[in-house]
């Protein structure tokens, strides 16, 4: 895009969006009219819709010859405009997670024309995304599939949050804008921080201590890929995300999808208060080990997705 406005005043010009489309556009009066977006989590990228594909075939939920869908790996992801795909490293604008809903609305108008969309999917953070693009542009979309996500973060996911940013702060190298020896280190100890909140705690514990501490340490490396200037952007425009007292103006409506295991975001704390709060949702608490990675589970609720979906049938 030719320039991006942050919420803060802030401007970036010459903006890379990545993304990817699959799926059967269908058109009236010359636009798109069964576009669904699909939001990723947490410094994810494109490819990450590939969590659907086993629900995509023909006669499936998210069959791709009813629906046309764009993933775009949002803004602070690394394949779009981000700390590090620009160069800027700590000097990149501050974003919260309206900048990233803008980033998409922007795109989706400029590339596609589209002022309206069927829906959304989202899990994590690309549930913040979609809730909170269901919040500003209330007329924008029919539904949303909102996947172990929640209306704020609070309480143990707040001060996980904190203790990320903790650790990277304490280096003084990241005030200097380039990556150093030490910056590596602290980026794999901020990365293994997160490691006990993905898989369930049944899961874990059903693995022995050597193929647990074998998983860190792979956990570890694999997180290097990782750029630190990336994360803690990323990780703060989460760690401030709150739109509870929203929640009315949302229009859309709402499948909401928890996990039982998911240390994350609980039912009982996140999907279940958010569902009483929503006017057109619905929720399905999954019982899956995968914990906050249920959403590579999404088969178990095939029957669920397909009474919600159903009446987006005729797109």
């Amino acid at each position: 895009m030719d320039s991006f406005k942050f919420e803060n005043g802030e401007v970036l010009s010459d903006v890379v969006v990545e993304y990817m489309t699959i799926g059967t556009p269908k058109y009236e009066d010359g636009v798109i009219k069964n576009a669904i977006i699909y939001c990723h989590g947490s410094l994810g990228k494109f490819s990450s819709i590939k969590k659907i594909f086993p629900l995509s075939g023909s006669g499936e939920v998210f069959d791709l010859d009813k629906y046309f869908y764009i993933c775009i790996s949002q803004l602070g992801s690394p394949g779009s405009c981000s700390p590090s795909s620009t160069g800027l490293k700590n000097k990149f604008p501050k974003y919260a997670i309206r900048d990233v809903v803008n980033f998409q609305i922007q795109f989706l108008k400029e590339k596609f024309n589209l002022n309206h969309i069927l829906g959304l999917i989202g899990n994590s953070m690309g549930g913040f995304v979609g809730l909170t693009l269901a919040i500003d542009y209330p007329d924008f979309c029919d539904f949303i599939i909102c996947g172990v996500s929640s209306f704020k973060v609070a309480g143990h996911d707040y001060i996980l949050s904190k203790f990320v940013n903790e650790i990277i702060e304490s280096d003084p190298d990241y005030n200097k804008g380039e990556l150093t020896y030490s910056l590596i280190r602290t980026l794999r100890l901020a990365c293994l921080s997160e490691f006990n909140f993905g898989l369930s705690k049944e899961a874990l514990r059903a693995k022995s201590n050597d193929e647990l501490s074998l998983e860190f340490e792979d956990f570890g490396n694999e997180s290097l890929e990782v750029d630190i200037f990336d994360l803690k952007y990323c990780n703060e425009s989460c760690m401030n995300f709150d739109v509870e007292n929203q929640l009315g103006k949302i229009k859309s409506k709402v499948l909401i999808i928890s996990c039982k295991q998911d240390p994350h975001f609980p039912p009982e704390l996140d999907g279940i208060p958010m569902n009483s709060m929503i006017k057109n949702s619905k929720i399905v608490i999954m019982d899956s080990d995968l914990g906050h990675l249920c959403f590579n589970d999404l088969e178990s609720i095939s029957f669920e997705l397909n009474e919600f979906m159903s009446e987006f049938n005729d797109c």
